[in-house]
């Protein structure tokens, strides 16, 4: 059984229009594919056949991964969000303890991260050594440069 994963309402419709995009445009796209090489000859020596063949099993795999994400998708909503803690959808102000600098995320599912617009996964390891702590507090977060300190400066929805 797939594991439960948490979406804001925009993140599992982004998603939703992927998988429609994968189903109706790419998985046409791919059979139109198969189905020219299939008309070259000799199929055991058509490597145009076999690279159609290779990503169509590639798509299949992907839309049948997203059907699953979809299936155990669940959204949170944003009104139960308790703004003591943070959670997923809090929004953190952080500083860097060690480089005295501020900075300022979202915390949210794996497939809506994106950093450059402040969006980190809670999965991360920032998102993992923040989720439940207050402001005030110290987050000592786990990084492959070694134990990084955060002090909790703010949590807002």
């Amino acid at each position: 059984m797939s594991q439960l994963t948490y979406y804001t309402e925009e993140g599992l419709e982004n998603l939703k229009a992927e998988l429609k995009q994968l189903q109706t445009i790419e998985r046409p796209k791919i059979s139109q594919q198969i189905a020219e090489a299939r008309d070259k000859g000799d199929l055991s020596e058509n490597a145009e056949y076999d690279a159609a063949k290779e990503a169509q099993g590639l798509l299949e795999a992907r839309i049948a991964k997203m059907d699953d994400l979809i299936a155990n998708a669940r959204i949170v909503d944003e009104s139960q969000i308790d703004s003591s803690k943070v959670f997923i959808l809090s929004k953190v102000k952080l500083l860097h303890l060690k480089m005295k600098k501020e900075f300022e995320y979202t915390l949210v599912a794996e497939n809506e991260a994106n950093l450059k617009i402040g969006k980190i996964s809670i999965d991360s390891p920032i998102g993992k050594g923040l989720l439940g702590k207050e402001v005030g507090e110290v987050a000592d977060v786990e990084t492959p440069a070694g134990v990084v300190q955060f002090e909790i400066l703010n949590i807002s929805r």
